[in-house]
């Protein structure tokens, strides 16, 4: 059964996005596999880079914050009809999680520097103090 995009999707149109903060887009490497990710082309010059479309980046993410009301199917529907490219409700889900993952383990990661750098510091002071240590004599680069 082929759905049909071009409908009006009545009652549940969600709203335009704000005109707020400027994102910068980047071009990112191309990864091994046939298919390229919603909101990138291949870059004309060079097919191992993608070249971000900035109008279907900036409705994925307004999509992002409109999951949290709609379901994916409704959102990957929107998103379709709005950026003229197509998205299955799971190439939208598994793109969402993906990202989740990515920001919970960099946050994690963050954190743990932040301890190390703390500890680290922690030690340093205690080795000038030389508290309860000794130092041989003549070794001063130990």
């Amino acid at each position: 059964m082929a759905f049909d995009y071009d409908r009006d999707l009545g009652f549940w149109e969600l709203p335009k996005p704000n005109k707020g903060k400027e994102r910068e887009w980047h071009v990112i490497a191309r990864a091994s596999s046939r298919v390229v990710p919603f909101g990138y082309e291949i870059h004309p010059e060079n097919d191992k880079l993608l070249v971000p479309i900035i109008d279907q980046l900036e409705a994925l993410e307004l999509a992002k914050r409109h999951l949290k009301q709609y379901s994916f199917r409704d959102v990957s529907r929107w998103l379709s009809k709005q950026t003229g490219r197509y998205i299955s409700h799971m190439g939208l889900k598994k793109r969402v999680e993906i990202e989740r993952r990515r920001k919970k383990t960099a946050a994690i990661k963050r954190k743990l520097a932040k301890r190390l750098e703390e500890t680290l510091q922690e030690i340093k002071k205690l080795e000038e103090q030389n508290i309860g240590a000794y130092s041989l004599s003549g070794d001063e680069d130990t």
